[in-house]
């Protein structure tokens, strides 16, 4: 289990996914600094900043917990896949939603403080973006051990 790489990239994986969550998905300067943080609505922010923050919230930990179940899934390697690739859609709901939610706060901090807002993506944005190549070679992993078993049951 442990000495299958794809094991290895679907850890990595999960740590990338719950690290996130401790770090600024998107940062905003204006006469203060605003931080775009899993769990941490701005107040002034509307309902669709919320929504789309908490969904990517909620996706994060949610990509971590099945990235480690599916490492649990070698002996069934069509499960194992299947759950990569829904690995693949949570990563996207996950920056997406991430990314609507920067964009709602960036038009109401624009709204409230003029064009004088600058913003940048943070860490937690850039920690994400590994997960689908991560995702990628612990498919190609589970489709070689396809190969190497489909092989010895031919002998």
């Amino acid at each position: 289990m442990l000495a299958r790489t794809q094991s290895l990239y679907l850890f990595i994986a999960a740590l990338l996914a719950f690290s996130s969550l401790f770090f600024p998905f998107w940062s905003y300067m204006t006469e203060s600094r605003y931080l775009l943080m899993d769990f941490r609505p701005f107040a002034e922010a509307n309902i669709f900043h919320i929504f789309s923050l908490y969904v990517s919230s909620i996706v994060s930990p949610l990509t971590g917990l099945l990235s480690i179940a599916a490492v649990f899934l070698y002996k069934n390697r069509a499960l194992q896949s299947k759950m990569i690739l829904v690995l693949i859609l949570l990563f996207l709901v996950d920056i997406f939603s991430g990314l609507i939610a920067a964009h709602f706060v960036n038009e109401q901090l624009g709204q409230s403080f003029g064009s004088g807002v600058e913003h940048s993506p943070g860490v937690g944005f850039f920690i994400l973006l590994p997960l689908p190549l991560l995702f990628w070679l612990a498919m190609r992993g589970v489709k070689k051990d396809e190969k190497i078993a489909s092989a010895y049951k031919r002998l």
